[in-house]
């Protein structure tokens, strides 16, 4: 087991955890907004146990990373991932992504993983793409006030606005008769306040207004798809059921009443769901 950085292009640290043997076909977890690859601990764990080497990063700003000024967008993300793994020489991965994350494994899948011959799989769970922000393609998209509010929120008060998400509708914690569980609340705060708040807050453009329509097309490895039907962060009518329709080659799987903090909250099912799919 190791941990590291990888110095990109442009001078940026980006941190890494790899464990596992190294000749075991790799799981890379690609965490959300604006959490850390700690976010994955419950499938890290889990995979390891199973044989697999795991692979986390933490993107640029976020958890350990460099918290550079700029570029916190799609295609940097992707080309820092890609940096991670082409350090880590990984190849036959299975690239699995949450929220931001499922946006960054579509771009880096679409546009690095498949050309150099790297991925045998991808997952998206809870994912943003193809885009969440209203325009013209997807009239059905939230509107631009949505996303305005998230950042007139963390430029006001980043750490209470932090705490309301994590309470309230990220893992259902809002939703009548569902236990509330503070550890989770408390760790979900953590991970966002070791950010940078400029990584954070430029991220928000980088999450909602990014099409990534030609990023699913691309994808023609066999992708899961996974969401709860209770997300409130990211609507699956706009995003899950979407992506079935764009993605080349995808099996759907639409959770009652899970929340957007499924991978968390209701980690054993979405854990064997993904291990059968990886070994099919």
């Amino acid at each position: 087991m190791s941990t590291g950085f990888v110095t990109t292009a442009d001078g940026t640290e980006i941190f890494f955890k790899d464990w596992g043997p190294k000749d075991a076909q790799p799981i890379v977890f690609h965490h959300g907004w604006p959490l850390s690859s700690d976010d994955w601990d419950a499938q890290m764990l889990f995979f390891l146990d199973e044989g697999f080497r795991v692979v986390a990063h933490d993107r640029r700003g976020h958890g350990r990373s460099s918290q550079v000024g700029t570029g916190h967008d799609m295609d940097h993300y992707a080309s820092d991932a890609a940096a991670v793994f082409a350090h880590l020489d990984l190849k036959n991965a299975v690239h699995v992504g949450h929220s931001t994350g499922g946006g960054e494994v579509a771009r880096y899948v679409a546009q690095h993983g498949i050309p150099a011959g790297r991925v045998a799989k991808a997952v998206l769970v809870a994912a943003v793409p193809p885009i969440m922000a209203k325009t013209e393609s997807y009239p059905e998209g939230l509107p631009m006030e949505v996303f305005d509010g998230f950042r007139s929120a963390l430029k006001a008060n980043r750490a209470a606005f932090f705490r309301d998400v994590a309470s309230g509708p990220f893992y259902g914690f809002n939703r009548d008769g569902v236990e509330v569980l503070v550890p989770v609340i408390d760790n979900w705060w953590r991970q966002g306040m070791t950010g940078s708040a400029l990584a954070h807050y430029a991220g928000i453009k980088a999450f909602s207004e990014t099409d990534q329509t030609a990023d699913l097309k691309a994808m023609t490895v066999p992708t899961l798809v996974l969401q709860g039907d209770d997300d409130q962060i990211v609507p699956y009518k706009q995003a899950s059921e979407v992506q079935a329709r764009l993605l080349p080659d995808a099996t759907l799987k639409v959770y009652p009443g899970f929340s957007h903090g499924m991978l968390t909250v209701n980690a054993d099912v979405l854990n064997a769901d993904i291990l059968a799919f990886v070994r099919n």
